[in-house]
């Protein structure tokens, strides 16, 4: 918006984050639910070390993911009316971006566990190496690209930002 203040972009982009992360958020925590429950289960068991070693990365991913997507609300409420938007907004972004590469990585072993359970560990390899492809080019590639672009929201050179 070009009539908006510092304080008003950021308060504006901190909403923007915060509403990216609640898709994510809810996904996360029942995949991180359901990885909770997986031990008790009588087949558990039976697996062998790879499969264990697959289910700690699934599970131990998740949870980064739910603590990075929950950290920027956590630290809004410690830092409210504080005057600290912009850095929050920062942040917020990191978190957003290592909270997406941790539920990649979730995704992508808690799918490869169950597919070489059921299956066999070719498909599951197959499997997964797709879904890490696609994951990566959608939440990540594709926008990489786009970042020389200029948006009419940024300014287009340093001499055009704010100080």
């Amino acid at each position: 918006m070009k009539n908006e203040s510092h304080e008003e972009r950021a308060d504006r982009n901190f909403v923007e984050l915060l509403q990216g992360a609640r898709v994510a958020v809810t996904g996360v925590q029942v995949l991180f639910a359901f990885l909770l429950t997986v031990p008790f289960s009588s087949a558990f068991a039976r697996l062998d070390q790879t499969d264990r070693w697959l289910y700690y990365a699934a599970l131990v991913s998740a949870a980064l993911a739910s603590i990075c997507y929950i950290a920027p609300t956590a630290q809004h409420r410690v830092l409210f009316r504080q005057g600290r938007k912009e850095i929050l907004v920062r942040r917020s972004n990191f978190y957003g971006i290592f909270g997406a590469l941790a539920l990649a990585v979730s995704m992508t072993t808690s799918t490869m566990f169950v597919i070489d359970y059921l299956f066999d560990a070719v498909l599951a390899w197959i499997t997964a190496g797709a879904l890490a492809a696609l994951s990566l080019w959608t939440w990540f590639g594709q926008a990489a690209l786009n970042r020389s672009d200029h948006s009419p929201e940024e300014p287009s050179s340093p001499a055009d930002r704010p100080r």
